[in-house]
């Protein structure tokens, strides 16, 4: 199945992300049933008490990550999870399928622009909407989502922070009731600088005014392991692991926690990976919030990197390329 093995290291985040309650990372301090504006990460108060206004659009973008018989770890999407109950009125953003150009042999390969459009565009979300997103498993998934919306063009889309957890933490009503939207325009008005491709990456490597991120957990950092089919980082990455934005609610830390995580120039340009740029953008996410300004996702990530012998990868703490870079095609 596509994504099978792209999608491991998720598997970590999800085993650290614990399904509890209280604070969160919100910023927002509009009123609560009058003001249309919202911040990018909501609260289950938030969304609760807007939860019927007619432009907010909530979905549900679960992938389920589960063990093979081979003891590998497989993605599966997360509809049956969906129509177990789901919070009122969100319909599900199938991320494996309709999000995802399923004719390529990669997992979560980023569709086109218009493709992406209409697929959202079917679950009610048109230029004039708000949108909720999020996951039962983990918020990486909500912030794939998030980033592809803000992609081509949509900007007043939100992650509910904690996701589905924190909403049933709280004891809030769930839903076997499908979503009853009327299919809406999203006009493409895309922003190619926020992916990044190999090439790009490629040309990163020991650019000072790059600051490349790599958010797979330290072993795999390190080369101690492979999800991929090479071990390693790509050279000049710095490590921060997605899962280390969580506290152990599973809500994002303290906006004084993580922006001590983030160092880096908040003008210069940044480009954060992962395995398949699922948990990549939720660094991308946290990142837009802390002020940076210039964030990309290389969407490809390690399982297109890892594949290639010609593009490199640093094994331990040492900084010599396990395969000599040439130049870009």
């Amino acid at each position: 199945m596509p994504g099978c093995r792209c999608v491991r290291e998720v598997a970590v985040l999800v085993a650290v992300l614990l399904l509890a309650a209280p604070a969160g990372w919100s910023e927002l301090e509009t009123d609560p049933v009058t003001d249309e504006a919202m911040d990018t990460l909501v609260t289950t108060e938030w969304l609760s008490q807007h939860i019927d206004d007619p432009d907010l659009v909530v979905l549900d973008c679960t992938v389920r990550v589960v063990m093979d018989e081979s003891g590998g770890m497989q993605s599966v999407s997360g509809r049956a999870d969906y129509e177990a109950g789901h919070i009122p009125s969100a319909g599900f953003a199938d991320l494996m399928v309709a999000l995802s150009d399923t004719s390529d042999t990669l997992g979560f390969v980023l569709p086109t622009p218009d493709a992406f459009c209409d697929a959202m565009g079917a679950l009610g979300v048109g230029d004039d909407s708000r949108v909720v997103l999020y996951d039962g498993f983990n918020t990486a998934w909500a912030t794939r989502v998030w980033w592809m919306l803000r992609w081509v063009g949509f900007d007043r889309a939100a992650v509910l922070d904690g996701g589905l957890g924190a909403w049933t933490s709280e004891e809030r009503p769930l839903s076997t009731e499908p979503a009853d939207r009327e299919a809406r325009k999203l006009t493409p008005a895309v922003r190619p600088e926020l992916v990044a491709d190999r090439d790009e990456v490629f040309a990163a490597i020991g650019a000072d005014t790059v600051f490349l991120i790599d958010v797979m957990h330290e072993p795999h950092f390190r080369g101690d392991m492979a999800m991929y089919a090479r071990p390693g980082h790509i050279p000049s990455a710095v490590n921060i692991p997605s899962m280390s934005l969580f506290d152990e609610t599973g809500r994002f830390r303290s906006h004084e926690e993580l922006d001590a995580m983030f160092v880096g120039d908040r003008e210069g340009r940044a480009i954060t990976y992962c395995g398949a740029g699922v948990a990549a953008s939720a660094n991308a996410f946290v990142m837009l919030r802390l002020g940076f300004t210039d964030v990309a996702v290389y969407m490809g990530s390690l399982q297109e990197w890892a594949a290639d012998p010609s593009n490199p990868l640093v094994v331990g703490g040492g900084e010599e390329p396990e395969a000599t870079p040439h130049a870009s095609p």
